[in-house]
């Protein structure tokens, strides 16, 4: 059988466990026909590029899929058809990678890095001193402005 990844987009304002729900209904038909899902992950709630019909956000899955294209087909008209889908993605690939997604693994990296942004700048705004307040380290300004 053909490999298959999807991603598909849910809107904001349904939870998790709804998200979930979907994809457990295209998990059963995929495994009653023969087929299997190999990869499931669950990216999370993500800023979209552009808002997509009125919504800044969505639920973003990928999917592993092991099915006949007939039933792919099936799958991708009735997600289109789900209004809480958004959008869907599917590519034919040669083969599945089991170890997590750049995205997932990318997540985990980015929280660590910007929890701590390195210690404060004694003084003021630059180093010459033009934010202070006050303005007493300022240097004085000449009057001829480079007229002759």
């Amino acid at each position: 059988m053909p490999l298959y990844e999807t991603v598909f987009i849910a809107r904001n304002d349904i939870s998790q466990q709804q998200v979930d729900a979907i994809v457990d209904g295209i998990t059963a038909q995929i495994e009653a026909d023969g087929g299997a899902v190999r990869k499931r992950e669950y990216w999370g709630l993500r800023s979209l590029a552009y808002r997509i019909k009125k919504n800044r956000k969505g639920h973003y899955t990928l999917l592993g899929l092991e099915v006949r294209s007939e039933l792919l087909k099936e799958i991708e008209r009735q997600l289109s058809l789900n209004e809480d889908v958004l959008r869907l993605m599917t590519l034919r690939v040669e083969s599945i990678d089991e170890a997590p997604s750049p995205v997932l693994s990318r997540k985990g990296e980015d929280r660590g890095e910007r929890s701590f942004r390195g210690p404060k700048p004694a003084g003021g705004r630059f180093e010459s001193g033009r934010g202070r307040r006050g303005g007493e380290d300022r240097p004085l300004e000449s009057a001829d402005n480079g007229a002759e």
